[in-house]
């Protein structure tokens, strides 16, 4: 069933709304103000609270929209339909905007904190690149004929890609080195390719034709990568490393981190720097004046943050908690190659929640608490246990706005002032957006 009508805000996960005989609408491929025909999702009959539905035709299109810079993941209208860039219609500024008012609308519903113009801030480069070429890590499934695809969305449907625009350029010369766009993968394989961004001044610039063998620039990246990539189907390293090497500059210094190709590391690949750089620069502000400040790493990974937490901030001890064995296991290497002692820094593995029932006395009592959790966020335990140490600053990390809402509503309840917030786009043309809250304690008398 096809309806018109016209578009009227931004909403999450990609989509816009428009109310349609009083009922809402929420639409894929919109932008506010546009006047639209809609394909409605089937079902659409029943008497749901809303509909769902994807635009098939602009009538009056948006300032804000452009041609998709990558097709195939644009409307199926438009011969697309792939996952994965549910933002491809919209200008780099309008994405930008869009994730601004998605920040400020579940800020506002779900945390109960008015605030208005989030800032969001593009990662340098991502514009000249059209905001393609970012991810340092790619998923895909072997089609029928055992090419990569992608599923088409809402559906189990595999579309062969031969390239992805996404993906980094370090990516693109180490799937085009080893022929993965040739197919011969076993139909339904699960395909993973990570290649750490190699920090050479080539690698910001250089310019490929998609990854295929012989592109200008290949050879250089290829020789800066070395063994330093994995290529896994269902979980086994084909070619490459088990353990990849990520290296970051934060405030001037080069860290090295131990990482393995199967576990979390942040997929863009300015990420491990720009993220630490603000991270630090909040935490030194909320430390400065304490002789011996404490801070707790939460859902701390690989040691991102706690690695540049302990060489940045003077004089502090840290408290590491991660749910991942692996990665813990690497944190502490990582940590050790710094020349971090275990009396400066206990990283521990296990549930956030209940490891932090039982943290070492002299920890007990935190200055600052980094914590960046998953998708789902912190949860309501976690943010008490928090508040329960009493720490005078909270840094949340954040992948999704909801989350991160949620748990201010609890924060604030629990006595904590919303201070600042800043949106990073870190995955561009897509509708998530990294958010970094900085929380303080309020005043008690």
């Amino acid at each position: 069933m096809q309806i018109e009508a016209r578009i009227e805000r931004f909403a999450d996960q990609g989509r816009c709304v428009a109310h349609i005989d009083g009922r809402v609408v929420f639409v894929r491929f919109a932008l506010p103000g546009e006047l639209v025909r809609i394909e409605l999702d089937e079902p659409h009959e029943r008497k749901d609270r809303f509909w769902t539905g994807e635009v098939v035709d602009v009538r009056e299109p948006s300032t804000l929209r452009v041609s998709p810079p990558w097709p195939l993941a644009g409307s199926s209208a438009e011969g697309g339909g792939v996952g994965g860039a549910d933002l491809i219609h919209v200008s780099l500024p309008g994405q930008l905007a869009w994730k601004s008012a998605t920040i400020s609308e579940q800020m506002r519903r779900m945390g109960h904190v008015e605030i208005n113009d989030v800032p969001v801030e593009r990662i340098a480069n991502d514009e000249a690149v059209q905001g393609l070429h970012w991810r340092t890590r790619v998923e895909m499934v072997a089609d029928d004929e055992g090419r990569p695809s992608m599923r088409r969305r809402g559906t189990h449907v595999r579309v062969p890609i031969t390239t992805m625009p996404l993906a980094s350029h370090a990516e693109l010369a180490v799937m085009g080195r080893h022929g993965l766009w040739n197919g011969g993968l076993e139909p339904g394989a699960r395909i993973r390719v990570v290649v750490p961004e190699p920090r050479m001044p080539q690698s910001e610039v250089v310019q490929t034709n998609g990854g295929q063998p012989g592109s200008t620039g290949d050879e250089a990246l290829l020789d800066a990568i070395g063994s330093n990539y994995a290529i896994q189907i269902e979980g086994v390293t084909i070619a490459g490393s088990d353990e990849l090497r990520e290296t970051a500059i934060i405030g001037n210094t080069q860290f090295f981190y131990h990482v393995d190709a199967a576990g979390f590391w942040q997929v863009h690949r300015m990420a491990p720097l720009v993220l630490p750089e603000y991270v630090i620069s909040l935490a030194r502000q909320a430390a400065a004046g304490t002789a011996a400040p404490v801070i707790w790493d939460l859902f701390s990974g690989s040691g991102l943050f706690t690695l540049p937490l302990m060489s940045c901030v003077p004089g502090v001890r840290a408290f590491s908690v991660e749910g991942s064995a692996v990665a813990v296991r690497n944190a502490r290497k990582n940590l050790s190659d710094i020349g971090v002692q275990r009396d400066q820094c206990e990283a521990q593995v296990g549930d956030v929640a209940k490891t932090l029932k039982h943290v070492p006395r002299t920890l007990a009592h935190p200055t600052v608490v980094v914590l960046d959790p998953p998708r789902a966020g912190a949860r309501r335990e976690v943010c008490i246990r928090i508040a329960a140490a009493d720490p005078s600053a909270i840094i949340y990390i954040a992948c999704d706005p909801t989350s991160l809402a949620r748990d201010t509503a609890t924060l604030t309840g629990l006595g904590y002032a919303l201070t600042s917030i800043r949106g990073f786009d870190i995955y561009p043309m897509t509708h998530h957006v990294e958010t970094i809250a900085l929380f303080t304690r309020v005043n008690r008398t």
